[in-house]
């Protein structure tokens, strides 16, 4: 089978599926990257779990972005967590990614909120809610 280089790949993604931007599809190659560079799982072929990369793509928006990541994703079309596992899973179907029989786009549901994700490490102290103490436990008499 000959290998599908990316930017082949990445035309036929976007030929079917025009939902996301073809740089949300570069972005989510260098998350893997960095998702496993972060985890010590460098080199092609070491598995990266939905929520492991979630937690990559998080940190690199964050590094990247910064307080304009939420706005740079839904530039891209990307407003929830499941949207980078639909990027993900076309990027299987093109042949760009390799999958494991376990992994599904339902590995990208209940990641994260994009605020608390994306704008709360941004905001003021002021402006976050306040923390609440945990209730003293009830003692026996």
């Amino acid at each position: 089978m000959q290998e599908v280089s990316f930017e082949e790949g990445l035309e036929r993604i976007r030929a079917k599926d025009s939902r996301y931007d073809r740089d949300a599809y570069e972005f989510v190659r260098d998350a893997l990257d960095h998702t496993r560079k972060i985890g010590g799982k460098e080199g092609r072929g070491q598995h990266v779990t939905g929520q492991e990369l979630l937690n990559g793509i998080r940190d690199l928006a964050l590094s990247k972005f910064g307080p304009m990541a939420i706005t740079v994703f839904e530039e891209w079309g990307i407003r929830t967590c499941p949207d980078f596992g639909e990027i993900v899973f076309n990027m299987i179907e093109a042949e760009l990614l390799a999958k494991e029989k376990k992994d599904s786009r339902g590995d990208f549901e209940g990641g994260y909120d994009f605020c608390d994700a994306f704008r709360k490490p941004f905001l003021p102290s002021s402006k976050l809610p306040p923390a609440t103490e945990p209730e003293p436990k009830a003692t026996r008499v």
